[in-house]
């Protein structure tokens, strides 16, 4: 009797990488009353990313789409997974700094994608990439992307923390900064519930 071949499966550990997000600290340079995991920044960036494409698609008339914007934001940041989350004093500290570590990310982007099939890899590089996103798309997701950062600000400076202080006027000057009429909508009617608490968030 011939024994069957125990057929070995290809393995590909790109969602593994991928869910090691959550051990990857962000603000690592400041002293935070809570830490913030990139895993936890990229959920809250893809939900403030849909939120601004429907602002958009309702208030503004941006052309935009909510789905793939929703999408790309969940994998915005996945080149961190390699490459770690550099603070952006040091990342913007000079035009050479900057240029080498968008190389990284650019190489870091080709390592992870070498962890899935060619198929896989194809349609998944241009949301890790950004090249998926029209112009108007890509505004929206970096708003969203600061938004994200001005409210754990906010959250900071409500307990107490003054470290944050310089961090909130910097990300609210630069998303100001960014003429976006829908991160503008976002700030003038939800920015303030997010120092508001529980009874007030829930109150009829």
């Amino acid at each position: 009797m011939v024994k069957k071949r125990r057929r070995i499966a290809m393995l590909y550990p790109f969602s593994a990488l991928l869910a090691r997000m959550k051990y990857i600290t962000r603000w690592s340079l400041m002293h935070s009353t809570r830490a913030e995991s990139l895993s936890e920044h990229t959920c809250d960036t893809a939900l403030l990313a849909h939120l601004l494409c429907l602002i958009a698609k309702h208030y503004t008339g941006t052309p935009c789409r909510p789905e793939v914007v929703a999408v790309a934001a969940l994998y915005h940041d996945a080149p961190e997974i390699i490459t770690g989350d550099m603070p952006t004093p040091v990342k913007y500290h000079s035009p050479a700094l900057r240029d080498a570590y968008k190389a990284l990310e650019t190489e870091s982007v080709r390592s992870m994608a070498a962890l899935l099939p060619a198929e896989l890899a194809a349609e998944l590089t241009p949301c890790m990439d950004g090249s998926v996103l029209t112009a108007e798309e890509h505004r929206l997701l970096k708003a969203a992307d600061r938004l994200s950062a001005l409210i754990k600000c906010t959250e900071e400076q409500r307990s107490g923390n003054h470290e944050f202080d310089a961090a909130l006027t910097q990300q609210r000057a630069a998303l100001l900064a960014m003429h976006c009429p829908e991160a503008d909508w976002f700030l003038e009617h939800c920015l303030p519930c997010y120092t508001q608490n529980l009874d007030e968030l829930t109150k009829p």
